[in-house]
């Protein structure tokens, strides 16, 4: 599986060196390629600070504090994570645009001068979109993180005399670093990978400059030179996360029955208050409600039968995708259980790194590897037969499905590989000494432990696979849509209301993963 994943990288790679280096690439370099470094960089800084910023935030007055309405923010806050990144941002356009709704309204209230008006098509605008997509990444981790702290760091700060402020951030702030920086890495890898949400504002960064070198430009080596630098800056911030993180050294409390919270009182309660429910507004409420209103007027010209064979091909491939990976998962985590060494343990790392590359490098990869395939094959074939072929691996449902096991192999890993760390040793040795061991262990003693990771790692992955959008943008066979790339089509054109109804039935399919993430973290 490592080799798997390390084949379509090092194409990427080793192609962008033997591709010649034609007029696209030079004019890109000379043209626009500096520009896609800062757009990018400005990105990535903005929204990883900012989702720090606010997941931070809130997750320490919902831990720790006390105020009005805090039973529900807790996880009504993780809510935004059902919707994908590029449904927020086509609805804010559609609702903060020149044409929409606010600005109509303003124009109708103050006259035909709304020029103080932010532009929502703006670095700001996009950056303040994927922060309320993103925030609950580094929430759900920031927030057990001082779920186990409770006040007791406060108390052991203001015991060396510190006060409220100075211990927070002098104590519980740096206990809490390790779930922090995670969280931010999280945020990091999917806006570097993010496709939909920039391509919807028209901002130009690296990842859509993949797309347009290879569907607009049809350059494949320009292509796959833009992705090679993606490639490099991903490993890079791997590299530097991974000695980052051996360097700090934590001691981890359970999470106790009681927690005594800090009472907030007065206008410091209502503003905190006002501050959850402000985010859960723009993150959540409104582009929910917006979604409805589009679909209730568009729901007769699209609820048919096209909406069906879309609504199916995501089924089927989330379906197919999560079986898959969840039996691969399931191989690796039993064959590192068995054969614990460093090359195994190193292959592991390998086999489960597709989550952080974007799904354009690894769609690039993919289909310089499968038109490689189908040359080789084509050739024997005619050799043997005289008979052409044509493409047989390219651009069919393997190739997807081969690209989804790389890119959603960590999410089903990690779900596992947690349930399977309550399985020790002794518990195998103690079901041997009662005569159980073989198949009858698996049946009685690891599956009745595995099954809620097993059932939790393949909700995940047909969810993620549902909302994967360049991967099945960039491999799909033919004429084989699906709710995604309905959403991406209509909104390239501006149709809000056509992009509408696919869009609700993917908030309501990532509501269920949600719900789960919830009962495991409200206390």
């Amino acid at each position: 599986m490592a080799t798997l994943v390390l084949i379509p990288v090092g194409v990427v790679v080793v192609s962008s060196f033997l591709s010649p280096t034609n007029d696209i690439w030079q004019h890109l370099i000379e043209t626009t390629l500096l520009n896609l470094l800062i757009n990018t960089c400005w990105l990535t800084l903005g929204v990883t600070s900012g989702s720090a910023l606010l997941g931070v935030s809130l997750a320490w007055f919902t831990a720790v504090c006390e105020f009005p309405g805090r039973r529900i923010f807790s996880w009504a806050l993780l809510l935004p994570l059902a919707i994908p990144a590029y449904v927020t941002a086509f609805v804010a356009l559609g609702i903060f645009d020149f044409t929409g709704p606010v600005q109509t309204l303003l124009r109708s209230w103050f006259g035909s001068n709304v020029s103080w008006f932010p532009d929502i098509r703006s670095r700001m605008g996009i950056i303040i979109i994927m922060i309320l997509a993103f925030y609950p990444y580094i929430y759900l981790l920031a927030r057990n993180a001082f779920l186990t702290q409770g006040k007791r760091s406060l108390e052991v700060s203001q015991s060396l005399g510190l006060n409220l402020i100075q211990g927070f951030f002098k104590v519980t702030l740096p206990m809490a670093r390790p779930w922090i920086i995670s969280g931010m890495m999280l945020v990091l890898m999917e806006t570097l990978a993010d496709f939909g949400a920039v391509a919807v504002f028209n901002y130009d960064t690296l990842t859509t400059a993949i797309y347009k070198a290879w569907f607009s430009m049809f350059s494949f080596s320009a292509a796959s030179q833009l992705a090679s630098l993606l490639i490099v800056i991903v490993f890079v911030l791997i590299i530097i996360e991974q000695r980052f993180r051996a360097r700090m050294r934590y001691s981890e409390t359970k999470q106790s029955g009681q927690i005594v919270r800090i009472v907030l009182v007065g206008w410091r309660a209502w503003s905190v208050t006002y501050l959850s429910f402000s985010v859960l507004f723009f993150a959540f409420l409104l582009p929910i409600a917006q979604l409805i209103i589009w679909a209730s007027h568009a729901f007769t010209r699209n609820f048919n039968q096209h909406y069906f064979e879309l609504l199916w091909h995501s089924l089927l491939l989330s379906g197919f995708s999560a079986i898959l990976i969840c039996c691969v998962a399931l191989s690796i985590i039993y064959g590192a259980r068995r054969h614990s060494n460093s090359a195994t343990n190193i292959a592991v790392r390998i086999a489960t790194i597709g989550y952080a590359l974007p799904g354009t490098v690894l769609a690039i990869g993919i289909f310089i590897s499968f038109a490689w395939l189908d040359q080789w094959f084509g050739r024997i074939i005619m050799q043997l037969f005289r008979i052409e072929i044509g493409s047989f691996f390219q651009g069919t449902l393997l190739a997807m499905l081969f690209a989804y096991a790389i890119r959603f192999l960590a999410v089903g890993y990690n779900s596992i590989d947690s349930s399977m760390q309550r399985i020790t040793s002794n518990i195998d040795e103690a079901s041997m000494g009662l005569g159980i061991d073989g198949f009858k262990m698996l049946q009685y003693i690891h599956f009745p432990v595995l099954k809620s990771g097993i059932f939790t790692a393949a909700v995940l992955v047909f969810i993620d696979v549902m909302k994967e959008m360049p991967i099945t943008l960039m491999t799909r066979p033919f004429d084989w849509d699906t709710l995604a790339i309905r959403i991406f089509e209509m909104t390239s054109e501006g149709e809000w209301e056509q992009a509408a109804l696919p869009a609700v039935t993917l908030v309501l399919a990532g509501i269920f993963p949600i719900m789960m993430l919830m009962k495991k973290t409200e206390q």
